[in-house]
């Protein structure tokens, strides 16, 4: 299978490296992205789901597209663009965004938004990465351009339920995320249309992919099929 890894954001195709030996081990072909940056122009969301399109187009079978974090709207938002071409859609600690839906609201800075630095983040996302781990990813991310968090998704396809959907949520599992999203308007509906969904709680933080790579990998690869 083809697997398309969409970053979150202020991150780039190195943020899957840990990843990527699991899932060609499995037999699969990764494919991490790095998103259009600050350089290419005024971008919103919707040129980075182009971005994901046109990898979508390489391929002349179904893939399953990975997203993590606000790359998880830029997945959704390309699914919606191929219904026929996604096999399944894996949400990493995130959730399907609703039309219209932004990412979050960041301070923007000479037209970028910058990585706000691991202090920032709720202490229930960051707990488990290592002062060692977040030494090096810090050394790694990028500047967004400063519309994409906060420009909307476009969806219009109703086509994209029938998509197989696994959301490997951090904290939350089958049980408790329909309950926190009875509270969140649109997202709840958005995933109450879902014909196919599992949830796999990993028991982590908001980058399992950082913080315990081989546990993650390994469900990852359980969930792609």
């Amino acid at each position: 299978m083809d697997i398309i890894l969409v970053p979150g954001l202020w991150l780039t195709a190195s943020s899957w490296d840990d990843v990527v030996p699991a899932l060609e081990a499995a037999g699969h072909r990764a494919h991490p992205l790095t998103l259009p940056g600050p350089a290419v122009g005024d971008l919103v969301i919707d040129d980075w789901v182009d971005a994901v399109v046109s990898e979508i187009d390489r391929f002349d079978h179904p893939v399953v597209l990975v997203g993590h974090s606000g790359g998880g709207n830029v997945a959704w938002g390309a699914a919606d663009r191929r219904p026929d071409r996604v096999a399944r859609v894996i949400l990493v600690d995130t959730i399907v965004p609703h039309p219209g839906a932004m990412v979050s609201e960041f301070p923007v800075e000479n037209g970028v938004v910058r990585f706000p630095g691991w202090d920032f983040f709720d202490a229930d996302d960051v707990a488990d990465i290592d002062d060692e781990t977040r030494h090096r990813t810090a050394a790694q991310v990028v500047d967004v351009p400063g519309r994409v968090p906060t420009s909307p998704v476009t969806l219009g396809d109703d086509r994209r339920f029938a998509i197989p959907v696994t959301i490997l949520s951090g904290q939350l599992d089958a049980a408790s995320l329909p309950r926190v999203l009875a509270d969140w308007g649109a997202y709840a509906a958005e995933f109450g249309r879902l014909e196919d969904v599992e949830v796999v709680r990993l028991g982590s933080g908001h980058w399992p992919q950082f913080s315990q790579p081989a546990e993650f990998s390994a469900k990852l690869v359980a969930a792609v099929r």
